[in-house]
């Protein structure tokens, strides 16, 4: 019954629904407006597009597996060309770093189809080349158990904002099944990865990563998977050695400005 509640909902539109409790998308364009939230960035894909990822320890960042695929082979992009822009704002990053290792959730199969099972386990773990240890990055906690009726948040970038992160402050989480998050997020291509943070004792803790965007009852809202254990479970996988190791050296550049960089189609899922 949940599968066909989620494939109903696959349908992409451009109609944007701003629910009763919801906040409007706000541009983080300065440093104060982007304060504490750094450690996520901009994941650029080799030219291809670009995704939304963030910081959850010096040298791993969270992100939506489906990212690290190439639609139209639906092979693996080449990871040593990924890098992670954290807090990029108009031109400036505050740290650049390529990939080391990644690590993909073990359930999660890139077929070019949606349904429950993709969408709960579209998730993965970058390893940095070089850990971010910069005071004003500071990596975020993941927390687990987030409730349908409970107010998030999101920091993203998309297609329509993608040289600054947009903060929503406050969206609603409208359906929890299975791992399976409906949010009334405000979404867009390139926020795949974007973290979903829920606010307690002035903290924000990562409780769902975007996957997907879609409609349901003519209105647009978000899926993201629930990370309940998943975190703990591709840090274990990197412990172990596994995961796909850059065999070289890959050359790191220098703090350019992006702003000029063509990020081609940013990625998202699609039906």
């Amino acid at each position: 019954m949940f599968r066909a509640f989620v494939a109903a909902l696959l349908v992409l539109s451009s109609v944007s629904t701003v629910w009763a409790d919801d906040a409007p998308l706000r541009r983080l364009n300065t440093g104060d407006d982007s304060k504490g939230w750094e450690a996520v960035g901009r994941l650029e894909l080799g030219g291809t597009g670009f995704c939304t990822g963030s910081l959850i320890a010096p040298n791993l960042v969270l992100t939506a597996a489906h990212c690290l695929f190439d639609p139209a082979t639906k092979t693996r992009v080449d990871f040593g060309k990924i890098e992670f822009l954290a807090g990029l704002r108009n031109g400036r990053a505050e740290a650049y770093r390529r990939v080391k290792r990644v690590v993909i959730h073990p359930s999660y199969r890139y077929d070019g189809t949606i349904s429950a099972d993709r969408v709960r386990n579209d998730l993965a773990l970058l390893e940095l080349l070089r850990p971010i240890q910069n005071t004003t990055v500071i990596p975020f906690e993941t927390g687990v158990d987030v409730r349908s009726g409970e107010q998030v948040g999101v920091v993203s970038y998309a297609l329509d904002r993608a040289e600054a992160p947009s903060f929503q402050e406050a969206c609603s989480v409208m359906h929890r099944q299975k791992g399976v998050v409906v949010m009334s997020c405000d979404v867009n291509f390139g926020s795949s990865g974007a973290p979903v943070f829920r606010i307690q004792d002035g903290q924000a803790e990562i409780v769902s990563i975007i996957s997907a965007k879609a409609q349901l009852d003519g209105d647009q809202v978000a899926l993201g998977a629930q990370l309940d254990g998943a975190v703990e479970l591709l840090k274990t996988q990197l412990q172990s050695g596994v995961g796909v190791t850059q065999d070289f050296m890959p050359r790191i550049k220098g703090a350019t400005s992006v702003s000029t960089r063509n990020a081609g189609g940013a990625k998202f899922v699609r039906p």
